[in-house]
């Protein structure tokens, strides 16, 4: 029995990590590696956001398509993740605000 679990031990540290990849609307496919990624229960309308702290870039999944925004404040992003109705503060303050990765350049991870 221990020589299966440390055998079962040794294959995960083994294991090489992968990034994970995703496609975003009009952006093709970005990889998550930076962004800190939570499963939304809550939302009809976000079912997931992903928030890279260091680009402030929030990646959301918005009835099932990932969407990708900008220059968006770590206080916005906290905002987001408290709101009564996330959906509503989603459309509100990030969809409608100046946060439209078209009109600013996205720098790759770790710059």
């Amino acid at each position: 029995m221990i020589r299966a679990a440390a055998a079962i031990f040794m294959h995960l540290l083994a294991t090489p990590v992968v990034s994970e990849t995703i496609d975003v609307a009009g952006r093709g496919r970005v990889d998550l590696n930076g962004f800190e990624c939570r499963d939304i229960t809550r939302s009809s309308i976000v079912q997931r956001v992903c928030y890279d702290h260091a680009q402030r870039h929030l990646i959301a999944a918005v009835k099932g398509a990932y969407e990708q925004y900008c220059d968006l404040p770590a206080e916005t992003f906290d905002a987001l993740m408290v709101a009564p109705s996330m959906g509503q503060f989603f459309n509100r303050n990030v969809r409608a605000g100046p946060y439209d990765c078209e009109t600013k350049p996205v720098s790759p991870p770790g710059n």
